[in-house]
C-alpha cells in the first residue's frame, strides 16, 4: 500500500538544539530512496508502506544512537487505495482551488 507521511522526531533530555539529531534522521531518510521533503516542523515522506515505516523505525535508531534517551514521536499518515498521490501534488491542487475561487 502507497503511504504519505509526515514525521516529526523529537529527543527529550538532550538540549535545546535538535539540529543534529534531524540531520541524524535527514540522512537516514535520505539513503532510504524514498521521495521526501524536510519542513520546518517535520519531514513528508511517501513510498509503500513497509518501507516507509522501516524508515520511521531507523530514523528511531540513529536518533537513539546519538544518546536520546526517549523519543517523542508524531507520525501522520495518509493512504490511498484509488491511485499513488504524491504529497508534492497536494499544496499546488489548493492554490489552484484558490485561484478558481477569486
Amino acid at each position: 500500500m502507497w503511504v504519505s507521511v509526515d514525521l516529526c522526531v523529537v529527543p527529550l533530555g538532550v538540549g535545546i538544539s535538535l539540529s543534529p539529531f534531524v540531520a541524524a534522521c535527514q540522512k537516514v531518510i535520505e539513503k532510504t530512496g524514498l521521495d521526501y521533503e524536510l519542513g520546518p516542523s517535520g519531514t513528508a515522506i511517501e513510498g509503500e508502506w513497509e518501507k516507509v515505516f522501516d524508515c520511521v523505525k531507523a530514523c528511531h535508531e540513529a536518533v537513539h544512537s546519538l544518546g536520546a534517551t526517549r523519543i517523542y514521536t508524531t507520525l501522520k499518515v495518509n493512504t490511498r487505495i484509488d491511485r499513488n498521490q504524491s504529497f508534492r501534488e497536494k499544496v499546488p491542487n489548493v492554490i489552484s482551488s484558490l485561484s478558481l475561487e477569486t
